[in-house]
């Protein structure tokens, strides 16, 4: 039988972050202590309002299908959300809930994007983006940075990547996998190129929460009503409530991209699941507390293992301003990013994702979602690891 594969699905790479993920915690199941570096997973628990909200709509019966696009009462929740913290206005019928966030950029990409299309993306850029590209049949056009520039995009890259066929142009701030941020100012300017060339943008803010040293999030639709006719915001509930299980991710667009998106939902995942949707409007309208003891805690180990891996020979790496990851430079290391990763988990039994999947392949990704003494013993063995690459 020949079993002829599609030329999309023929062209696409798995997930190198779930595939370590995997063998990371294969690994520790046969007794091996590894430390992981590698998911980017709150390792704190959902707060216990969310998940008393879900059991109670469990216990009231709330398991049936709702609307494809999710329930009114969690639609119009996201919308007050993005009025409270972005002073945007949306109405409930340009929010789309999907089954997680990454569902959300697929769908973004599947309903604005096809065959003889370019989408810019910034790289190193979150693994997924490329791969939904190819999906859609369009072209990834990779756009470099590097830690000189702090990993972000200038205004006259963007200016000189333009193309007829430029339909869309990815951001993510807070970023995965740099913990880059941009300002105010350098978003504003890069939308003001969009908005001139009537180029959307996918704003991935998935990350909005997290930020340290002073830094602000300000979403790119903001600056202007023609700001947000040209901006699609996808985001989740997965960083920020630690509800990475859930697969509850959202959107906001224009009208006629929620329409698109709602119609492509229709037709493969239907509804979010019902009763993680009471969870999510709990997530939203109840307390706000754990984010403070997160974020403290967060900022500690980002503290202490960036001053750790900057001690390193051969090791540089500048500081995140959000998300909960770290992109030390490992090329001076003399290896690239996969043979450092694979010896690493080898023989230290530490695990990381290398910066080739990210479109970086000088650059390791570590996630300090993970506690302070895993973080210590993770990096003792690093450590221990490049001293002896680097005499």
């Amino acid at each position: 039988m020949n079993y002829r594969i599609s030329q999309q699905a023929a062209s696409l790479s798995p997930s190198l972050t779930l595939a370590i993920d995997a063998k990371a915690k294969q690994m520790k199941a046969e007794g091996l202590d590894v430390v992981g570096f590698g998911a980017g997973e709150p390792d704190f628990d959902t707060p216990q309002h969310i998940k008393d909200a879900a059991k109670k709509a469990l216990d009231d019966g709330f398991t049936k299908y709702t609307p494809s696009s999710g329930i009114l009462e969690l639609r119009q929740a996201i919308a007050d959300k993005f009025k409270r913290d972005n002073g945007l206005t949306y109405k409930p019928s340009q929010i789309i809930v999907s089954c997680g966030g990454k569902h959300s950029c697929f769908n973004v990409i599947m309903a604005t994007c096809q065959p003889g299309d370019e989408v810019l993306i910034p790289s190193p850029y979150w693994l997924s983006y490329p791969e939904m590209v190819k999906l859609a049949g369009a072209k990834p056009v990779i756009l470099e940075t590097s830690d000189a520039t702090e990993f972000k995009l200038t205004p006259e890259q963007l200016r000189g990547a333009f193309t007829d066929r430029t339909r869309l142009l990815v951001l993510n701030s807070p970023s995965n996998p740099t913990g880059c941020v941009y300002t105010p100012a350098e978003l504003e300017a890069l939308g003001n190129l969009c908005v001139q060339r009537g180029v959307l943008i996918m704003s991935d803010e998935i990350y909005e929460h997290l930020l340290y040293d002073g830094a602000v999030h300000r979403s790119v639709a903001s600056f202007s009503p023609a700001h947000q006719e040209h901006t699609i915001i996808v985001h989740g509930f997965a960083k920020a409530w630690s509800m990475t299980g859930w697969r509850l991710g959202f959107m906001a667009a224009p009208e006629p991209v929620a329409k698109a998106v709602d119609a492509i939902q229709s037709h493969s995942t239907s509804n979010p699941t019902s009763f993680a949707q009471k969870g999510a409007v709990a997530a939203l309208t109840g307390p706000q507390d754990h984010l403070k003891v997160w974020l403290a805690e967060y900022a500690k180990r980002r503290s202490y293992a960036h001053q750790r891996l900057n001690a390193m020979p051969g090791v540089s790496c500048v500081n995140a301003k959000g998300a909960f990851y770290l992109f030390p430079n490992i090329s001076r290391t003399g290896l690239k990013s996969t043979e450092f990763c694979a010896r690493l988990l080898e023989e230290e039994k530490v695990a990381a994702v290398p910066g080739i999947a990210f479109g970086a392949d000088a650059y390791i990704r570590l996630s300090y979602a993970t506690s302070l003494t895993n973080i210590q013993k993770g990096l003792d063995r690093m450590e221990q690891f490049v001293r002896r690459l680097v005499k």
